[in-house]
């Protein structure tokens, strides 16, 4: 491959190199920024296009690569990418939503299929996995990532390479991924889009990189910088970053990537003209520009000034080069455009393992009196704004997904229940009666309508349904657009105006079940008082509607574990498990003033990371270590706990392993995720789960960011969920 490049570089102009650099979009449904590039077609003639985005579908794509191969001078082909996050055509729950799974084979599978099927529609290039640690639930794009927690958000993201890229990029089923957004961006200040993000190195080596490491060392051919800033630089012009971390220390050889006009915006973080940030960017290791053309307008005009080098437009144009030979391009140009491939898109297949993902991806939260699972018998009220809404299914970013071929929740309850089952419905109340907010979730096709009638028309209409049944099932929570990208939300409630319809059905003392649509974890103190049962939902994807009633109904026991903190107030965020002690940790005790606690509110959450709910019951024994003193880097430790289902029927649990550091040279988390384990027993089965510890699983960062594991005592912990650990000590000396 090298020679072949070096060749391909020598005969390449100036201009043709700087092409190479230039990622654009026509513009349309899927563009997500401020600006489209204009006269595309003409570029690509011109050589001056490396690749293209926001486009799909063999029949469309086919004329483009024709252009790029068969009229421009060298013939070089295009790359095609897509913001493919959570599925293609078929689409999966939230990446938020499968981290709630803990199934790291179940996840590797949904980006496998969706590679499969971006591949067959032309692409060779997907904008995937988002694998940002985020810790504020104001923060839209929390939904993309897998959650709060570095060692699971690593472990998710080695997958969903693994997933995408197979063992062999050159496979015409396999796709580039492109891990992003390096670095930080789930750190935004005021859990504001796009903001500031400031924090020391210790946290971003302790808990913010290690999931962007994973997907560089499982070999991921791309990374797609942030927009925010890094140590006052931002991420698309950072040297330190994108060079000295990315590629000196990580051993990456990939493509740098910016975000969506991600060069030309560090002229508003105060970093210069356009030609002063392109330069920068250049320098720094970010290869391809992403629709701001700063590469393209001002490059050649650098080099003459000395701003830039010719070898460093040459780096930045072979790594492109590198990442279309690896991909087959250069053996075949039109290996991914075949329309006869379109069979493998959306098969009968991928909607059943839809089905099944979207039902192990819900959280049961709540369940009082065992109202869950639901029988099919008697008379059942389906109430609320997304109780029949389809067009809010597949949440955030599934931009090839269509929503017509989505199953609401009240088609799979009443695909679940036979004669012997009324089904009433009403809608009760509109997800929100805000025109003007309406408008801003509708930017990209109408998602939110407003139904005209008063709201009390519309709740008597609901407690007559309510009246009549013997179980209410409210379906709530947030439209599609309320989470995402520029979706953050200041109140993380059920939207307020949906609150009058919740109250007036708690209020008819009627069984009350809720499914909790959304993207982020939301405050839900009201429901938990209130609401019987609580079925966290999440956006389901294409089949979130059968899936979900799979598990209200009892055929599928819900095994979904929360990836991320839920607060019991929006004034705790952010709100996370791994926090650290302060010098006067609070005890419990709201008399005992002078202690880091608040005055109105306790400091615990909602409901605690790792935290759900079956419909049979696990009781864990006591943990057991084939050693209490270790000795040197190479012990091994053996840590066992049994666990018995004590309920009636079969279930799954993900038993998770924390450690606790308590005496180190810099100052530790509480509890860090070190491992985790799913089980499945029957009624009255009990099994072993042993977790193996080696002292890479005490390393940490220290004040010099070496990465080092220190003697003394150690504390494991297992347990359901890090608010209910089983504990013991063990003494881990050096040699």
């Amino acid at each position: 491959m090298s020679q072949f490049i070096d060749d391909l570089i020598e005969r390449m102009t100036l201009a043709e190199k700087i092409g190479q650099l230039n990622l654009v979009t026509p513009g349309g449904f899927t563009n997500t920024g401020p600006v489209v590039t204009e006269g595309v077609e003409q570029k690509i003639c011109g050589g001056l296009v490396g690749g293209m985005f926001g486009i799909y579908g063999a029949a469309a794509l086919r004329p483009l690569q024709q252009m790029a191969v068969e009229k421009t001078r060298l013939g070089i082909p295009l790359l095609f990418g897509l913001d493919v996050i959570h599925g293609h055509k078929t689409v999966f729950p939230l990446p938020l939503a499968l981290a709630c799974t803990w199934d790291m084979a179940l996840i590797e599978k949904t980006a496998r299929i969706a590679a499969v099927e971006a591949a067959a529609d032309g692409l060779n290039w997907v904008f995937s996995p988002m694998v940002d640690i985020a810790r504020d639930p104001r923060w839209g794009r929390i939904a993309e990532g897998s959650g709060e927690d570095p060692f699971l958000g690593a472990a998710i993201a080695r997958a969903m390479v693994q997933g995408y890229q197979g063992d062999d990029l050159a496979l015409p089923d396999t796709v580039m991924a492109c891990v992003k957004h390096f670095a930080l961006y789930g750190g935004a200040e005021s859990g504001r889009d796009y903001n500031t993000v400031d924090m020391s190195r210790i946290r971003m080596y302790e808990t913010y990189f290690p999931p962007y490491k994973a997907a560089v060392d499982a070999g991921v051919g791309s990374v797609m910088c942030a927009f925010n800033e890094v140590d006052g630089i931002p991420a698309t012009g950072n040297k330190w970053l994108m060079t000295d971390v990315l590629r000196g220390e990580w051993g990456f050889e990939g493509l740098a990537v910016s975000d969506y006009t991600g060069i030309n915006e560090m002229s508003a973080h105060g970093l210069g003209d356009l030609a002063a940030v392109a330069a920068l960017s250049l320098r720094a290791g970010t290869d391809m520009d992403m629709v701001g053309e700063g590469y393209l307008t001002t490059l050649e005009k650098s080099l003459e000034d000395g701003r830039v080098s010719l070898g460093e437009i040459d780096q930045a144009c072979r790594r492109v080069l590198e990442a279309k030979q690896k991909l087959g391009l250069f053996d075949d140009p039109f290996r991914y455009i075949d329309e006869k491939r379109t069979e493998n898109i959306l098969t009968a297949d991928s909607r059943a393992f839809a089905r099944e993902t979207a039902a192990q991806s819900c959280v049961l939260l709540q369940n009082k009196a065992g109202v869950l699972p639901l029988k099919t018998a008697g008379t059942i009220a389906v109430i609320g704004p997304l109780a029949a809404d389809r067009r809010n299914m597949q949440g955030t970013w599934s931009i090839a997904g269509d929503w017509q071929l989505c199953a609401s929740v009240l088609d799979g309850i009443k695909a679940q229940c036979g004669q012997n089952t009324e089904i009433l419905h009403a809608r009760g109340a509109n997800i929100t009666n805000d025109p003007v907010l309406a408008q801003r979730l509708n930017f990209a096709g109408e998602k939110v309508d407003i139904d005209p009638r008063p709201p009390a028309d519309m709740i008597a209409e609901a407690l007559a349904c309510a009246e009549k049944a013997d179980v209410i099932v409210a379906v709530v929570g947030e439209a599609q657009e309320m989470s995402g990208e520029a979706s953050c939300r200041a109140d993380i409630g059920i939207p307020e105006d949906q609150r009058p319809l919740l109250e007036a059905l708690a209020a008819t003392g009627k069984p009350l079940v809720l499914v909790v649509i959304t993207g982020r974890p939301l405050v839900l103190t009201w429901e938990q008082a209130h609401a019987d049962a609580i079925l966290l939902m999440w956006f389901g994807g294409t089949e979130a509607g059968h899936g979900t009633a799979d598990v209200l109904f009892g055929q599928h026991n819900p095994s979904g574990r929360l990836a991320v903190t839920f607060p019991y107030h929006v004034g705790q965020v952010p709100v996370y498990y791994a926090h650290k002690n302060t010098g006067r940790p609070y005890g419990g005790d709201m008399l005992d003033k002078f202690k880091s606690r608040y005055l109105d509110i306790p400091n615990e959450p909602l409901w605690p990371f790792g935290f759900g709910l079956s419909y049979t019951t696990f009781d864990y024994g006591t943990l057991r270590l084939d050693k209490t003193a270790l000795q040197g880097e190479d012990d091994r430790l053996q840590a066992t706990i049994a666990v018995t289902n004590t309920g009636p029927v079969t279930g799954t649990e993900t038993v998770q392993l924390y450690l606790t550091d308590p005496v180190a040279s810099v100052a530790r988390a509480v509890l860090d995720l070190r491992g985790f384990q799913k089980v499945h027993l029957a009624p009255g089965e009990t099994a072993d789960v042993t977790f193996s510890i080696t002292s890479a699983a005490l390393r940490f960062f220290n004040a010099d960011l070496q990465h080092v594991w220190e003697p003394g005592e150690f504390i494991i912990h297992t347990g359901p969920h890090v608010a209910a650990l089983k504990s013991a000590a063990v003494q881990w000396i050096r040699d």
